[in-house]
């Protein structure tokens, strides 16, 4: 049977056209968001007609093409791509049917409207709500929110009133509408509730998410999928050489100074008393050890234990004040208060009686980098002056409201602030990362001397060292997260070092049969260690903001971590593959390297694909909608058609060779440290907290 479809080829080429303009649209509207406002890209391009039809057409050009193309004879393709239209059709029913906007309720108002958040009108509801309390739950002993709660009562004049509760992750449920905690007045009389109102299109597109995450269980068992294909692929047996040797490092020791401190005897007994600190309690040393890290940017002052130092400048403000260990990063600033290097004296900040940092405040303003600079001087002055009027330090309370810690916790906690584990690991891994790597190459080209009985030794001891750096990291991971009480996925700094324990336990799980899985390995995760090490991610443990205390986040950021270290794997493989393809005698190789990429593509871009959709049910759950166009998400997106592009070798020729499908999957991954680096550092967004 014939059917009046335009050809193949040219439906091809009007999916691949509209999918380009589509990745470059979404690209462009982050950056034009950052400088216009999401206002304006809200109303000019996600809820925009144009690009609803954009997305329509793409969607009907590919149901033309799977026609043709018979999916319906390969159930896991199929699947899979109709779950693709059924998400696009959630989306278009949302945006035909659904409703949202906020409802403002002050203690003991009532109220039947809600103001509609698309043009400020507003929408009746067949009940009414009633505000009796709104209230804040803090953490114990701190004025840290642990929870933000509205207390109502929902009643339509013909059944008894129902009293319910709405807090952060806590949805309130009648006749359709959802009701969730956005915000409060600042009197703490009032509270601010978001209504969702979606009867089809939140259904439907779950639905979708259901039938995606099946076709894809279907696609990787299916004997006659291109997946299981690949992994019948004999190449497998194979494996390729992967060697080095091991490189010691040392560290200097700072000059020691005599300073007014507490002998190491007392300081030592003041470690493992319980405080209240970043809204938990802890050992002293947690607080002594931030404050000497955000004041030097060192764990330790010439041989001196944070508590030593603090110590002193409790004991002896008068002489800590002209000792110069405050540091300043910026340069222009160090010019304007006469440094001569990068640490200052508290006395170097004032000019008799005048704060010097106020005056540059006044100059400057809070924008640009020496704005910047000054707000983080401002804050490490602030910590010293807390310090010395005793508002630093907060004590357990006597009368029992503030449970204290077993000393196994204690215990625990003052071995994770001791131990250098992101320094032992970054420095180690990355060494043996480099030296193994050079080693791949040199083996791969010198096939002669792949019997030697000495490198099959070394070969049998960086496996070893492979998996004693993964025991150690996984080690560290347990300890935070049996201090903290929680899975530390929680910032930005956490993410990284779950990243590095994925990357470790992909390589080991791969170093059997595929040798360059060790270098691999040691270098993604030294340098994404290295990364969280130097940057501005903070390591404190603090408690949860209300957002985050919810099931979906470990699940969400978990799945998302594993994708993007197996997408890193391809990066790193496309790299030597770039590098080999070019010598005739590494044929074999980069073959098997370009199996192993193809391998990895499945479940990476698969759990990406449902880290993605957890996390708009998470987002649905805490913020009452699926999906927000927010940076992070349209990145996360961008990602996910980036990839998904590369497993259609039929319709686009050029991934089926070697050379370009590598240069591709190296190119790809500058999407994946966009979206995890590039929106919270230069386009913000919701997201941003993390």
């Amino acid at each position: 049977m014939r059917h009046s479809f335009p050809a193949r080829n040219v439906l091809r080429k009007i999916i691949i056209t509209i999918y380009i303009i589509l990745v470059a649209t979404l690209i462009t509207a982050t950056i034009v968001e950052r400088v216009q406002g999401t206002a304006f890209v809200q109303d000019f391009l996600y809820h925009s007609l144009w690009f609803g039809c954009m997305w329509g057409v793409l969607a009907v050009t590919a149901t033309m093409l799977f026609v043709q193309l018979s999916f319906w004879r390969q159930l896991s393709r199929f699947l899979l791509h109709a779950s693709l239209l059924v998400i696009l059709l959630g989306a278009l029913a949302t945006y035909i049917n659904g409703e949202n906007g906020y409802l403002h309720l002050r203690n003991g108002e009532s109220a039947r409207q809600f103001i509609l958040s698309s043009n400020g009108s507003r929408q009746n509801m067949p009940f009414e709500m009633k505000l009796d309390n709104f209230e804040i739950e803090y953490y114990p002993g701190t004025d840290m929110p642990a929870d933000y709660i509205s207390n109502i009562t929902c009643s339509d004049g013909s059944s008894m009133p129902v009293k319910a509760e709405i807090s952060m992750n806590k949805i309130f449920t009648r006749d359709g509408y959802r009701f969730y905690q956005s915000s409060f007045d600042h009197d703490k009389q009032g509270s601010i509730l978001y209504v969702n109102y979606d009867p089809y299109g939140t259904a439907i597109t779950y639905a979708g998410y259901v039938m995606l995450v099946f076709s894809m269980i279907i696609l990787l068992l299916d004997r006659k999928s291109e997946f299981r294909k690949l992994l019948r692929n004999p190449l497998l047996k194979k494996s390729l050489p992967a060697l080095a040797i091991l490189f010691s490092t040392m560290q200097l020791q700072a000059e020691v100074k005599t300073l007014p401190v507490l002998d190491r005897v007392s300081a030592d007994s003041l470690a493992s008393k319980q405080i209240i600190y970043n809204g938990r309690v802890a050992p002293f040393n947690t607080l002594a050890r931030d404050f000497l890290q955000k004041l030097s940017g060192h764990d330790s002052y010439d041989n001196l234990t944070p508590e030593q130092v603090i110590g002193g400048w409790l004991l002896h403000p008068e002489i800590w004040q002209d000792e110069p260990m405050i540091l300043i990063k910026n340069k222009q600033l160090r010019e304007k208060l006469g440094l001569k290097n990068e640490y200052a004296a508290l006395t170097d900040l004032f000019d008799g009686k005048n704060y010097l940092l106020q005056q540059y405040w006044d100059e400057y303003g809070g924008s640009g980098k020496m704005g910047k600079a000054i707000r983080d001087v401002d804050e490490k002055v602030g910590l010293i002056l807390m310090l010395r009027n005793g508002t630093l330090i907060v004590p357990i309370p006597e009368d029992g409201s503030v449970e204290r810690l077993p000393d196994m916790k204690i215990n625990a906690e003052l071995l994770y602030n001791r131990l250098p584990f992101d320094r032992l690991m970054f420095m180690t891994c990355i060494t043996l990362g480099i030296l193994s790597f050079i080693r791949i190459l040199y083996g791969t080209t010198r096939q002669s001397i792949k019997r030697h009985a000495t490198l099959r030794k070394i070969d049998c001891f960086f496996k070893i060292a492979l998996i004693a750096a993964m025991l150690f990291h996984l080690c560290s991971y347990i300890l935070r997260w049996y201090i903290s009480n929680r899975i530390p996925l929680s910032n930005g700094y956490e993410t990284m070092q779950f990243l590095a324990l994925c990357t470790l336990v992909t390589a080991v799980a791969l170093c059997r049969r595929f040798s360059f899985a060790i270098p691999f390995g040691f270098i993604l995760a030294g340098f994404t260690l290295l990364v969280a090490h130097i940057s501005k991610m903070d390591p404190q443990i603090t408690q949860l903001m209300p957002v985050l205390v919810s099931p979906w986040l470990s699940a969400h950021v978990s799945v998302i971590m594993i994708a993007y270290c197996l997408l890193a794997f391809i990066m790193l493989d496309g790299v030597l593959a770039l590098i080999l393809i070019s010598h005739e005698s590494c044929t074999e190789q980069v073959k098997q390297l370009t199996l192993l990429s193809r391998l990895l593509l499945y479940p990476a871009v698969f759990l990406l694909t449902i880290g993605i959709f957890l996390g708009a049910v998470w987002a649905n759950v805490s913020w009452g909608r699926y999906w927000a166009w927010d940076p992070k998400e349209v990145w996360a997106l961008i990602t996910l058609l980036i990839y998904a592009a590369a497993f259609h070798t039929s319709s686009i020729k050029a991934f089926a060779r070697p050379r370009f499908f590598h240069i591709y999957m190296v190119g790809a991954f500058l999407a994946v440290l966009m979206t995890y680096f590039g929106v919270n550092y230069l386009l913000g967004g919701m997201h941003s907290y993390a």
